[in-house]
């Protein structure tokens, strides 16, 4: 018999959805994401994920401390697709978030290829990556630093032991961020790294500790009449372990 994981992630959703209806009577606010995104290029945590510039659309649902979104990336040349889903939840006003999130990013599947298809979650063949993180953001006004801790831990992120036994990897990523202002723009810091040696989704199978994502990004709306502004942003990146830079400009489109 096949062994899936969907039963698994099927009663997981079902928590999420107790934890839903329990704070939707004492909720302040419900809010609806709807947004893209237009990158000139796609690189995640300091990787460049190949395709060129790309369109990124995001739709969240958030009710009290508890959030539940899609996010997706397609290249304007055509196959690479991503689509990855998430929820998460925010302990007391200031306290720390804990995230799920599934990711696939296989791009279009071929009708005969069973493994590269969406809802194939077989514990052996899925191409899912199941992570969850934990962030925090120091409550202090004039130094806010989050810390974000990401493992993954089910899917297919999978090494072999010296039996030759498959594993989970529980790759792992963390990473610093430090937003400020600077005559009205709005500028992030970021620092991430990997923790420990990882073997399959960084590609550094011979790598223990690696900063792998050093990044400044600058945030800005343009007013382009009194009733709409385009926010637009520049984010330059260096890989040290790659010794890779990247320059990305994006614009969002919002409602």
């Amino acid at each position: 018999m096949k062994n899936y994981l969907s039963k698994k992630y099927f009663s997981g959703a079902a928590v999420v959805a107790a934890i839903c209806m329990l704070t939707a009577n004492t909720a302040k606010a419900q809010e609806f994401t709807v947004q893209g995104d237009i990158v000139s290029s796609y690189v995640w945590r300091g990787y460049y994920q190949g395709g060129g510039a790309a369109f990124q659309p995001t739709l969240g649902f958030g009710i009290g401390n508890f959030y539940i979104g899609a996010w997706g990336s397609t290249n304007f040349n055509g196959g690479k697709k991503e689509l990855d889903l998430s929820a998460s939840y925010t302990f007391g006003e200031n306290g720390p978030t804990l995230s799920l999130t599934d990711y696939w990013w296989k791009g279009e599947a071929a009708p005969s290829d069973e493994r590269n298809k969406y809802f194939n979650y077989n514990a052996h063949e899925t191409n899912h990556f199941f992570e969850a993180g934990l962030s925090y953001t120091l409550p202090i006004e004039r130094f806010p630093l989050s810390v974000a801790w990401y493992t993954m831990f089910a899917g297919a992120d999978k090494r072999y032991d010296a039996e030759g036994e498959e594993k989970n990897n529980y790759s792992s990523y963390v990473e610093l961020n430090y937003p400020f202002v600077v005559k009205s723009c709005n500028l992030n810091l970021t620092c991430g790294f990997l923790p420990y040696q990882t073997n399959t989704i960084y590609n550094l199978s011979n790598s223990g500790f690696a900063v792998t994502n050093i990044a400044l990004k600058a945030m800005k709306d343009i007013k382009i009449n009194d009733k709409f502004s385009l926010p637009v942003f520049v984010q330059g990146i260096w890989n040290p372990r790659y010794e890779d830079v990247y320059l990305v400009f994006g614009l969002t489109l919002r409602p």
